[in-house]
């Protein structure tokens, strides 16, 4: 009795284990490839419960449908055109698009997919480095390198049914060794053209202040030209004037002019003349009408 109460025990647990086995999930992070006999059967990518025959007769397996990661740990060494050593450090972003064609390609071993990725990485770095210079690597063609290794990199994982979603560099740097020298080269490139820029900058100030002493000449002798000219206008218009007064009444223009002599004559108290009173510029000193004094005065 106790041997046929085990043997029914084992019986529906044997039954449990093969109806367990007909039954799998497939979560949304993954696909699943479902195998009949070692032939691929079907591929399911929509999350849910699935039923299947136990095996041998079926089998499962789970593929990430995720974006995956791919950090090289190290820099690696690539050479330039100008043969200068630089390290690439890298990062690629990918995921599983095909699961039928990744696992006749790859398997469902991530280390394998690693390697092989990162070899496609590596050739496609190494062809477009190879043809540029040293400064189109590091910044001066740094997206248009990256663009191209992705198209690159992409035509390649589409054939082991993977997507390339993004490729980057993370760090380029030159060798030490290398980039002591390119420093000393590019400071004294930039001596040299801090030179030639206080260089011109003397010249272009030298020019500027000839210039300016120039332009300063012309603008004195213009200005002296026409203050001589306007003084000329002045002494000739006074003349007019004067010549227009003593015309009109020459002893009262006489009288004037005397007047005029005596006052810029005499300035100060402290102005003598040694002169005979008797002269004919102090006739209007003597009289006022300018006649000639009497013979007793004179004496």
């Amino acid at each position: 009795m106790i041997n046929r109460i085990i043997v029914v025990v084992l019986g529906i647990l044997i039954a449990l284990m093969v109806l367990s086995s007909t039954f799998y999930v497939v979560d949304q992070r993954r696909f699943a490839i479902l195998f009949a006999l070692g032939e691929i059967k079907d591929v399911i990518r929509e999350p849910g419960l699935h039923f299947k025959l136990p095996p041998p007769f079926q089998n499962v397996v789970f593929l990430d449908k995720r974006i995956l990661t791919i950090d090289t740990p190290e820099a690696e060494r690539f050479i330039t055109s100008e043969k200068r050593n630089v390290l690439v450090d890298t990062f690629v972003k990918w995921r599983i698009v095909d699961p039928k064609q990744y696992y006749i390609s790859i398997g469902a071993d991530m280390d394998r997919a690693v390697i092989r990725m990162g070899q496609i990485i590596k050739s496609a770095l190494n062809e477009e480095i190879t043809k540029r210079t040293t400064h189109e690597v590091v910044s001066g063609e740094r997206e248009q390198v990256m663009a191209a290794i992705k198209q690159k990199v992409a035509d390649e994982a589409k054939q082991i049914g993977v997507e390339i979603v993004d490729v980057r560099l993370k760090r380029v740097d030159l060798l030490p060794e290398i980039s002591a020298s390119i420093y000393s080269r590019m400071e004294a490139e930039r001596h040299r053209v801090a030179n030639e820029l206080r260089s011109t900058g003397a010249a272009e100030s030298e020019k500027i202040r000839a210039d300016a002493d120039r332009q300063k000449e012309v603008i004195i002798a213009e200005a002296y030209r026409d203050a001589e000219r306007t003084k000329g206008e002045g002494d000739a218009r006074a003349s007019t004037i004067y010549a227009q007064a003593f015309g009109a009444n020459p002893e009262f223009y006489a009288f004037y002019r005397s007047l005029d002599a005596y006052r810029k004559s005499f300035r100060s108290k402290g102005d003598l003349f040694v002169v005979d009173p008797s002269t004919e510029f102090f006739k209007y000193l003597r009289s006022p009408d300018g006649a000639s004094a009497p013979a007793a005065h004179k004496r």
